[in-house]
């Protein structure tokens, strides 16, 4: 039953899952995000943002506040380095180590969606702080 299911779905909605070939598009768009915080283009890093989330802050700089004081650093990565992507429940997860300017180690998870305008981010959130050294 649930073969069928998952065929039936592949049918209705092509190309709507990640696979392994989408890791490179969702980089990309993280990338493009941080790109756009760096030069404070607030504008430009709302358009990586899914619409549930543009609607949730209404207008770019409302939401480059969010970031510049919940996430700063996102806002200026010093290094960024994308780890696993994956599915769990049925959403895709980018986890993304981060290295802020003083050089503290960050790990977060991106959620992404598939949009009518390709990957889109979804939500971020912040996970343990990653445990580096020697």
């Amino acid at each position: 039953m649930l073969r069928i299911l998952t065929l039936c779905l592949s049918l209705i909605l092509p190309g709507w899952a990640a696979t392994a070939q989408d890791g490179p598009a969702i980089e990309g768009v993280i990338s493009d995000q941080m790109e756009a915080f760096r030069a404070d283009d607030f504008a430009t890093a709302f358009t990586f943002a899914s619409p549930g989330i543009r609607s949730m802050f209404g207008t770019p700089e409302r939401f480059g506040a969010m970031v510049t004081s919940g996430y700063p650093m996102v806002h200026r990565p010093a290094e960024v380095t994308f780890l696993d992507l994956r599915e769990v429940g049925g959403r895709w997860w980018q986890k993304v180590l981060i290295r802020d300017g003083s050089g503290t180690f960050h790990t977060l998870d991106y959620q992404m969606v598939r949009t009518k305008n390709g990957w889109q981010i979804n939500g971020v959130r912040i996970l343990q702080a990653a445990q580096v050294g020697a």
